[in-house]
């Protein structure tokens, strides 16, 4: 029988999306100073709990306060915060949408400022964008130690009253480095061939299963690619898949690229963007691998139509939004409801100030970055209780980033589950 948009779908742990438009996690950096979730952070996600969505997933939330990807993000170190967390799962109730937090790791992609200490990685290898620290190579007491922080963080969020988890393994973070070979360089059991490299997300997923109740989800952000020559390719993301699958996840949402090479930012080609789903092509390539495990797919989509047809031919199971959620929180009541045939095109208003702009740097990387910040900035307008502002300027927003990052927030190296898709 052939799915339709408004259909529900039982993830095989039981849990029940009661349509197949899922948010995709972006990054709102309206964590407070001590990484506990703000009250502005649950006023934003009151709006997403009424936006008609089968799935909510939060932006990253990281295992360590030390190892930040921005300012203002969440911060899971133990159960310190467990009231604050609570609060936050608790403005999906009542509700039958779930909301899955996802749980991530910067790496060596960690912010200079927000963090601690010296970025972590496989291997002390600098990322390939402009002010990258090198980081320093974890030891092997230091990856299992890590890979109990993850598990840890499940069973706190179970106890907080999310429905699930998500893990990002995408866009150039921790996990997604040791999947890498290019920056993951090591000669250990951590490293040296694809069966090694994916060790590290396949031991994660394991304590993450192990640490919350069967009903409870597990659920994967995994890159097709990372779009680098020598990088992570499409074939050895599917032997992910594959793994992924033997051990009982529950979803697994497809996205790609990283910092070095941006495609999760919407920097595609204009031949892809008019097809409006950046990942379809590999999503389809993975159905038979990943059996009943259903793929959601991220990036790109904006017309009503387009998304009905991905998932009525069963391209995909679930469609997400990501930058669409930030100018439209009720989108998926205004596409299954209202009728809605297209999400309204959202970007910075550069005015006649973009060529004048282009001379401070490389245009097409500000235009990224920019792009991030203006979204964020949509963000925080809902977390203060407004509605978002589509007319907002370039230059609010680059007032308002470097007040919140400082002078470096224009650095095409922006952090955590950052997909404004």
């Amino acid at each position: 029988m052939t799915a339709r948009l408004d259909d529900p779908l039982t993830l095989p742990c039981g849990v029940t999306l009661p349509n197949r438009l899922m948010k995709s996690a972006l990054s709102e950096t309206l964590g407070r100073a001590d990484g506990a979730p703000s009250r502005r952070l649950e006023t934003l996600y009151t709006r997403w709990r009424d936006g008609g969505f089968g799935l909510v997933v939060t932006g990253n939330v990281t295992v360590d306060h030390r190892h930040l990807s921005e300012p203002g993000n969440v911060a899971i170190a133990d159960d310190r915060h467990l009231p604050e967390l609570t609060r936050w799962a608790q403005t999906f109730r009542p509700t039958t949408t779930p909301l899955f937090m996802q749980i991530n790791h910067p790496g060596r992609q960690a912010h200079s400022l927000a963090g601690r200490s010296r970025p972590v990685a496989p291997s002390a290898v600098r990322a390939a964008v402009p002010g990258a620290v090198r980081p320093r190579a974890l030891t092997h007491t230091e990856i299992l130690a890590l890979v109990a922080r993850f598990g840890a963080a499940a069973g706190i969020a179970e106890a907080a009253g999310f429905d699930g988890v998500q893990l990002h393994a995408a866009h150039g973070y921790l996990v997604s480095q040791f999947l890498s070979p290019l920056a993951n360089r090591r000669a250990d059991d951590w490293g040296g061939d694809a069966t090694r490299r994916r060790r590290f997300i396949l031991a994660i997923v394991r304590a993450m299963r192990s640490a919350v109740r069967p009903g409870f989800a597990v659920a994967v952000k995994l890159n097709s690619a990372d779009f680098q020559r020598g990088g992570f390719s499409e074939d050895e993301s599917r032997e992910v898949v594959r793994a992924l699958v033997a051990e009982g996840v529950d979803l697994i949402e497809v996205s790609g690229g990283s910092y070095e090479s941006p495609a999760m930012m919407g920097t595609v080609a204009a031949s892809t963007a008019a097809r409006e789903a950046y990942f379809l092509a590999y999503a389809r390539t993975v159905r038979a691998v990943a059996g009943a495990v259903p793929i959601a797919v991220t990036g790109g989509f904006r017309t009503r139509a387009a998304m009905a047809e991905a998932v009525a031919a069963g391209d995909c199971a679930v469609v997400g939004l990501g930058r669409p959620a930030c100018l439209t929180p009720d989108a998926g009541t205004a596409l299954l409801v209202r009728g809605l045939e297209r999400l309204p095109s959202s970007g910075v208003r550069w005015g006649g100030a973009r060529g004048l702009v282009g001379r401070f740097g490389d245009l097409r990387s500000l235009d990224s970055v920019i792009d991030l910040q203006w979204h964020t900035d949509q963000l925080h307008r809902l977390g203060a209780g407004k509605e978002p502002d589509p007319a907002r300027r370039w230059w609010r927003t680059v007032a308002s980033a470097t007040l919140r990052m400082g002078p470096g927030a224009l650095q095409p190296k922006r952090s955590a589950g950052r997909s404004r898709r």
